[in-house]
């Protein structure tokens, strides 16, 4: 017998204020976000059930989905963005102000050149990894639309792939980009696939 569930990670549009480390800040979607998260499910909606992260960026638009397809959302806390310390609600070219080669050197290795204060990479990781599991559980068989930010996305594809979460920051996600991750179950055995990862705006 084989069982085959299907993930659809949508990150979300982009949030009042525009680009930045914003992590567990809860800016709302700007107007610009609305329309590419809309775009980015305009076209099938194959889903069974749909999964958001608590953040408004996230739920505000999983909410307004949810009416369209009448499908309930189930919010799940450990889908929210990792903290990224005293990173939060800075840009990028602020953050090299002080240190040009910080971001570079992040994204190269999360782990050793992690922003004080930071969350733990293995705690991200592992919460993500625990929510993934658990709605592999929850929803095997179906196809689930999972609305939430770019490192869980990031922290998915990972775990999919058995890559290492260090390498998580060379995977590229952007504004209402889309991940479909397949898992299937055959003869006892599972095989989780990335099927494909869309660019986003």
């Amino acid at each position: 017998m084989k069982t085959t569930t299907t993930f659809d990670f949508l990150r979300h549009g982009e949030p009042v204020g525009g680009k930045k480390y914003r992590g567990q800040i809860d800016d709302p979607l700007s107007e610009k976000g609305w329309a590419q998260m809309r775009a980015a499910t305009s076209a099938e909606r194959p889903w069974s059930a749909i999964v958001s992260s608590p953040l408004s960026r996230c739920l505000a638009f999983a909410h307004e989905l949810s009416a369209s397809v009448a499908l309930p959302v189930h919010v799940d806390a450990r889908l929210a963005e990792v903290g990224f310390g005293v990173w939060e609600g800075k840009t990028a070219e602020q953050i090299k102000r002080q240190d040009p080669d910080c971001i570079f050197n992040f994204k190269r290795d999360p782990v050793g050149n992690r922003p004080e204060g930071a969350e733990p990479l293995a705690d991200f990781f592992g919460r993500v990894v625990a929510a993934y599991e658990d709605l592999h559980e929850r929803y095997a068989g179906q196809h689930v639309l999972v609305v939430a930010h770019a490192g869980v996305i990031r922290m998915a594809i990972c775990h999919a792939l058995g890559l290492p979460p260090g390498r998580a920051y060379g995977i590229n996600v952007g504004s209402a980009g889309l991940a479909r991750i397949r898992l299937e179950i055959q003869s006892g055995q599972r095989l989780d696939s990335l099927m494909f990862l869309s660019k986003g705006g």
